[in-house]
């Protein structure tokens, strides 16, 4: 009868789990490896900060960006609109993917360095190395933004 218990039990927890990652959070492990956008910049090291803004026509401002490869950026991120938005850096593909499990779950909350959402009014950052040439996308995958036109690039030019 133990055993069974701690079957139950253990089934119990994974459940749990999976329904917890189901509602969204969307922390990861993503503790500073390089990806094929770059990595987590390091804020001591940053050589510029690019202000970001982000409203209700669904637009950024600036909605294209240049950097040097290797270039570390603060982006200051903030939502002038009257609804959440979100600025998502990655590649198109991983744009179009976290987009469809946006849709699954609007509510989903960010905890990854290359991703930032904020409430009307608000503000925030994101640090980013460019290690690649090439462009890093970026967009905001609420419900709607994307398709509303919501999206930018990062150009990155080689050193």
């Amino acid at each position: 009868m133990k055993n069974m218990h701690r079957k139950i039990f253990a089934l119990l927890a994974l459940a749990l789990s999976g329904a917890a990652f189901a509602a969204g959070n969307h922390a990861g492990g993503h503790g500073g490896e390089e990806t094929a956008i770059g990595k987590p910049g390091v804020v001591s090291k940053v050589s510029r900060t690019i202000t970001v803004d982000m409203n209700d026509t669904m637009r950024y401002t600036p909605a294209d960006v240049s950097v040097k490869q290797g270039e570390t950026i603060r982006f200051i991120v903030k939502n002038s609109g009257q609804v959440k938005h979100e600025m998502s850096l990655g590649t198109e593909k991983e744009l179009l993917e976290h987009l469809e499990v946006m849709r699954k779950f609007p509510d989903m909350e960010h905890d990854e360095p290359g991703k930032v959402s904020l409430a009307p009014g608000k503000q925030g950052e994101i640090v980013w190395q460019f290690t690649k040439a090439g462009t890093v996308n970026f967009a905001c995958l609420m419900p709607g933004h994307y398709e509303g036109g919501m999206k930018g690039a990062i150009k990155v030019s080689k050193k």
